[in-house]
């Protein structure tokens, strides 16, 4: 348990894990005046039985004493815990918001294997259920465990000083509630992993559901994958059921042995009262107390089911952070323009690259003059893509260097690099929000004009202008609401926006119609005017007129050159050129 609160802490943040450690220190004063209703108590039975029984006269003060306790007791105790309540919430869903962030900039830096290994569903379960549950159950289920013990420790204490056999009752019964709990904790102990794993399952699930709907529906398979959705369901509802099952009969146990506790020293009290060796005054006080000992233990220790949950959790989340990212601290070099075709600004020296023990990139060496075009072709799978996201260190190469501007691209930070790159995807991503702030997404604080600018640059100024409220319209996450045509202008519009020297165009053509080619075809150019351009295509018309093409096949170079003396070879890129016009000879 105490192991579980460590790791929680540690977790915190140094600001947050303060308000916890402050929330504890006034946790601790809210159950001392709690504790004081036994002290009001007592000094009102004392007075009412001496008064009763010794014909004593009951004295004024003695009602106003026992007020005053009792006053005392429940302010200190509103302030305390609304104090506690607040500081706790602060630092709990602080805590989620700052670690959510944290987790999405560490991610930033990891290297993009990661994210092929690793299911999307994963990751999106730490973000979201993972840290819901730090900020929401984890706060409450940890700082009532903490408080229940704290409250029932404090007036076992108070305890001794009216009568120490009643306080070891109570003490005994204490240990014995935690020994009950202790196998609570162990009852969901295998069924916390089973539940954490059974989230991320369902929420990969769910989001490759979604986003593969139209494949589902194109290919019939609406069935299938639903009841593949419903079984991640079905099994994660078992899994949650199982752990209730598991909960409740050591629930009732604990519950019973807190309440047959209570019974235990009212028994004990009047034994004592009745055997002469307790006063009666004493001996209501401790039937008074005995209901009131372990209402903040049994509720505490209910939510102590939560805490391996909690504990997987905070690990899950911890294990992302500890990844080890890739060196990102270099220095911000500044990129000297040559204004030259002849000397390379992007170089690569007999570089090799593996996913795992899969060899990718096999001892390439390639030069890329600044401003020019570099064709990248070759069979699918061969390591074109890979290839370029070396180029812009997505990975670290395993040996060899890669070099822009004359210096080893791991001598630059991260950011300081990929301010020198633009990206235009074969499949585009745009965000849920307004037209504007996705093309002014590298730049939030750009004027309009600037990005009407852009837009107008990138041949989709026209259609967005003919949208319901234009620039300020907000499209669908991904951009679902427009037209394949139209979310490829709009992110190289976006590339504009960010003017690097380097454009990187990853099969940007290879889905669009021939009504919007044209279209986009210009936008092109002027995004990669006076820039240096690396493209993978395969159309004939974006490629012949590189100039160098690099064919790609199996890792390796197996060609290199111009478009006319490629095809002179008959090689790959003429089978290549050969397969388009054939390609686009068809006629229906």
């Amino acid at each position: 348990m105490f192991s579980t609160l460590i790791k929680f802490f540690k977790f915190c943040d140094e600001e947050n894990r303060k308000k916890f450690t402050g929330s504890i220190f006034v946790g601790i004063l809210n159950s001392l005046f709690m504790a004081f209703r036994i002290a009001a108590v007592a000094v009102m039975l004392r007075g009412v039985i001496g008064t009763a029984i010794q014909g004593q006269p009951f004295e004024t003060k003695t009602i106003w004493l026992s007020f005053g306790i009792m006053c005392v007791s429940m302010i200190g105790g509103i302030v305390t815990r609304k104090v506690t309540a607040m500081w706790q919430c602060e630092g709990g869903y602080r805590t989620c918001a700052k670690k959510r962030i944290e987790i999405a900039e560490h991610l930033r830096y990891l290297p993009m294997g990661y994210f092929n290994e690793n299911s999307l569903g994963e990751i999106t379960s730490v973000t979201t259920n993972t840290m819901e549950s730090v900020g929401d159950v984890a706060t409450r289920a940890v700082m009532m465990v903490f408080q229940g013990l704290l409250d029932t420790s404090l007036i076992i204490v108070m305890l001794f000083f009216f009568d120490w056999r009643i306080a070891l009752v109570a003490l005994a019964g204490f240990g014995l509630f935690e020994f009950v709990n202790l196998f609570m904790r162990l009852a969901v102990k295998n069924v916390s992993a089973d539940k954490i794993r059974d989230d991320a399952a369902e929420i990969g699930k769910v989001l490759e559901y979604i986003q593969g709907i139209a494949e589902v529906k194109a290919y019939n398979l609406v069935g299938k994958r639903s009841r593949e959705l419903n079984d991640v369901i079905n099994r994660r509802k078992k899994t949650l059921i199982k752990m209730e099952m598991r909960c409740i009969p050591v629930s009732n146990i604990q519950s019973l042995v807190a309440k047959l506790s209570g019974v235990a020293m009212m028994i004990t009290s009047l034994y004592f009262y009745l055997a002469g060796s307790m006063t009666l005054a004493d001996c209501a006080t401790m039937l008074v107390c005995s209901f009131m000992l372990f209402n903040a233990l049994e509720a505490g220790g209910n939510y102590s089911a939560l805490l391996r949950v909690i504990d997987l959790g905070v690990t899950k989340a911890s294990k992302i952070l500890a990844l080890p990212t890739m060196d990102i601290e270099g220095r911000d070099n500044e990129v000297v323009s040559t204004g030259s075709t002849t000397g390379a600004l992007i170089q690569t020296s007999n570089i090799d690259f593996a996913y795992d023990k899969r060899k990718i990139i096999d001892n390439i060496s390639l030069s890329i003059p600044e401003h020019s075009t570099t064709a990248i072709v070759g069979p699918s799978g061969g390591g074109k893509t890979t290839f370029c996201h070396l180029l812009a260190r997505f990975w670290d190469v395993d040996k060899g260097t890669v070099t822009f501007d004359g210096k080893d691209v791991r001598d630059y930070s991260m950011d300081n690099l990929m301010k020198n790159y633009s990206f235009v995807f074969q499949n585009v991503y745009l965000f849920h929000d307004t037209i504007a702030n996705n093309i002014r997404f590298g730049q939030p604080e750009a004027p309009m004009e600037k990005v009407i600018a852009a837009a107008k640059k990138a041949c989709c100024h026209d259609f967005i202008s003919q949208l319901p409220n234009g620039y300020d319209t907000v499209i669908g996450e991904g951009g679902a609401s427009l037209s394949g045509g139209e979310r490829q202008r709009i992110s190289i519009a976006r590339a504009i926006m960010k003017d690097s020297p380097i454009i990187i165009l990853d099969e940007a053509t290879a889905n669009v119609d021939p009504e919007n080619e044209r279209d986009l075809m210009k936008a092109i150019e002027e995004l990669t005017r006076e820039k240096t351009v690396i493209m993978i295509a395969h159309r004939l018309k974006t490629v012949r007129n590189a100039d160098q093409i690099v064919v790609i096949d199996k890792g390796r170079i197996a060609e290199q050159g111009k478009h006319e003396d490629l095809v002179a070879k008959g090689g790959i890129y003429a089978r290549f050129i050969d397969s388009r016009k054939e390609a686009v000879s068809w006629k229906l």
